[in-house]
């Protein structure tokens, strides 16, 4: 280790703090996807959030442009998960990597090993952050605001945005302070045990919500009927009977059928359903 001298006190990294991590993850929030580029996708959004943190750590000129030139190599998550994680462990990589510089250390934390990190870790955290985000709680905001937004309540659209934008603010700004604390370790707590439990009541959860949404708000009937033995049969109110919701869960299914079999095509799934239907309506099926 080198004696620490007067000359070199001045450049020595001022301490990081909650506070400071917690400021990298709002501004990483806000700018999220503000430079999207093809090239470099959103690596400027996380260089911007980490140029306080990198200001304080580097006094020397040009180890703080390396420093931002770290950050700004390709880097593409999900916003909360992926985000939130990554953006404290750069802070503490780089705290790690300031004080080797700093005492004129062999560097261990360099340049490949910070970027490997995060390209290891982005598109993993990001599957977990958009299924959960993405596929389940902001559609359980949904659900709880479709009532309101039938009867006409403003709140009905208002709710969903700004309760799942507090939902990624907050669990983003966990994860942060989750990754400065424990560094690399960080993305095994993530994804450890605990919180694969976390993951899947939530995904039975989704479903459960999903299963409430497709029998209250998807409307499909049966118009066919017809006489046997001077009885009129009905076939809908035989269907209520016996399985009631029977129906739009067919079509739910067949959707989610299609989906897993023909990949998520939107358009083409919304074409054929709407062929489909018009056909069995047609023939008075439906």
């Amino acid at each position: 280790m080198s004696e620490i001298t007067q000359e070199n006190y001045n450049l020595e990294p001022e301490t990081i703090t909650k506070k400071d991590v917690g400021l990298a993850w709002l501004r990483f929030y806000f700018a999220n996807e503000i430079p999207h580029s093809f090239d470099k996708y959103i690596s400027p959004s996380l260089m911007w959030a980490l140029m306080p943190i990198l200001k304080k750590l580097y006094k020397n000129k040009e180890d703080l442009s390396e420093a931002y030139q770290r950050h700004l190599l390709f880097f593409n998550t999900q916003l909360s998960w992926g985000g939130g994680t990554i953006t404290g462990i750069m802070a503490s990589l780089e705290v790690a990597r300031a004080k080797e510089v700093y005492l004129d250390e062999p560097v261990t934390i360099d340049d490949d090993l910070i970027y490997n990190t995060k390209a290891g870790l982005m598109g993993a955290l990001a599957g977990i952050g958009d299924s959960i985000d993405s596929g389940t709680i902001q559609y359980i905001f949904v659900a709880i605001a479709l009532p309101w937004a039938q009867q006409g309540n403003a709140i009905g659209a208002i709710f969903p945005f700004v309760m799942f934008s507090l939902y990624q603010l907050l669990i983003g700004y966990y994860f942060s302070q989750l990754g400065f604390k424990l560094g690399r370790t960080a993305a095994s707590e993530v994804v450890g045990s605990k919180m694969q439990v976390i993951i899947e009541a939530l995904s039975i959860l989704g479903l459960f919500m999903m299963g409430i949404l497709a029998a209250n708000y998807v409307k499909v009937s049966s118009s066919l009927e017809f006489v046997l033995s001077g009885k009129k049969f009905i076939i809908q109110d035989i269907l209520n009977n016996i399985m009631p919701g029977i129906l739009p869960l067919l079509v739910v299914g067949g959707v989610y059928f299609y989906f897993t079999k023909k990949g998520l095509n939107v358009t083409k799934a919304l074409i054929g359903l709407t062929v489909i239907l018009g056909v069995l309506a047609a023939f008075r099926i439906l």
